[in-house]
């Protein structure tokens, strides 16, 4: 009897081990990371976001450039609904569409909006693995240009330049560029990866909807507005500013001559 028992606890316990059950809790971990992640794209859209950008070049070279777009949004969501749970156990990826159906919201301006019982569905990544995240990190780096480039075409922006030439010869050039908008009721028509693992996402809006929600539309008869943004992977210009050896002073010997 002795013998059995100690044969029988053997048993389960190699069960317990084995069983695929009892793997740990990064599945469910990561999924629910791209939950929350999938609630703030709903949050985006529906309320809104602010952004601030501002881009600058020095001296007309190109490795001075700095470029910074900053997001910020807050509201009150209810009714999110999960519509699409998928996970890659390989990878450790989640992909989760949620989506939520609004009558009326006070947005991030504090405008009340008719939304009309429009259901609104957005799509996120996530994942717990460190070595996975770069192409989910250039994705939500990719939402923000297209964001910034929203801003641009819908609001404006301010550019401020400064040339100063000392005995024909320049000595000091600056661009730099500011944006300020608030942007709502965004949509992501599109996203995904170029094969250099560059992200990409396109976003478009309704200029009826924009008009009628902040009062100011666009000239030229267009109907939408559609921006592409771009995210990396990698920062190789960062590296590239660090190994480029000083310019010469002269630039004409490099530029062609005038016909």
């Amino acid at each position: 009897m002795k013998k059995r028992a100690v044969l029988c606890i053997t048993i389960l316990a190699v069960i317990f081990l084995a069983s695929p059950s009892f793997a740990g809790n990064k599945r469910q971990m990561t999924i629910n990371a791209a939950k929350v992640l999938a609630e703030r794209s709903l949050l985006e859209t529906v309320y809104g976001l602010k952004v601030r950008a501002s881009e600058s070049v020095e001296n007309l070279i190109a490795s001075s450039f700095v470029g910074t777009t900053e997001t910020k949004t807050v509201g009150l969501l209810k009714g999110v609904m999960y519509d699409d749970v998928v996970y890659d156990a390989q990878k450790d990826v989640a992909k989760v569409t949620a989506s939520v159906k609004l009558k009326k919201i006070t947005n991030i301006n504090g405008e009340t909006i008719d939304l009309k019982g429009k259901t609104y569905s957005r799509v996120a990544f996530a994942t717990s693995t460190p070595s996975e995240a770069g192409p989910l990190k250039a994705l939500r780096a990719a939402q923000i240009d297209a964001y910034k480039q929203l801003a641009k075409q819908l609001v404006g922006f301010t550019l401020e330049t400064q040339t100063k030439v000392e005995n024909y010869m320049l000595t000091s050039d600056s661009i730099k560029s500011k944006i300020l908008a608030t942007l709502i009721l965004a949509d992501v028509t599109g996203f995904g990866w170029h094969p250099n693992g560059d992200a990409y996402v396109t976003m478009s809006l309704n200029l009826k909807d924009f008009k009628e929600v902040v009062g100011q539309g666009v000239t030229g008869g267009a109907t939408t507005v559609t921006v592409e943004g771009i995210g990396a992977q990698v920062d190789d210009f960062s590296q590239a500013k660090k190994s480029q050896p000083a310019a010469p002073g002269g630039m004409g010997e490099r530029l062609p001559k005038a016909p």
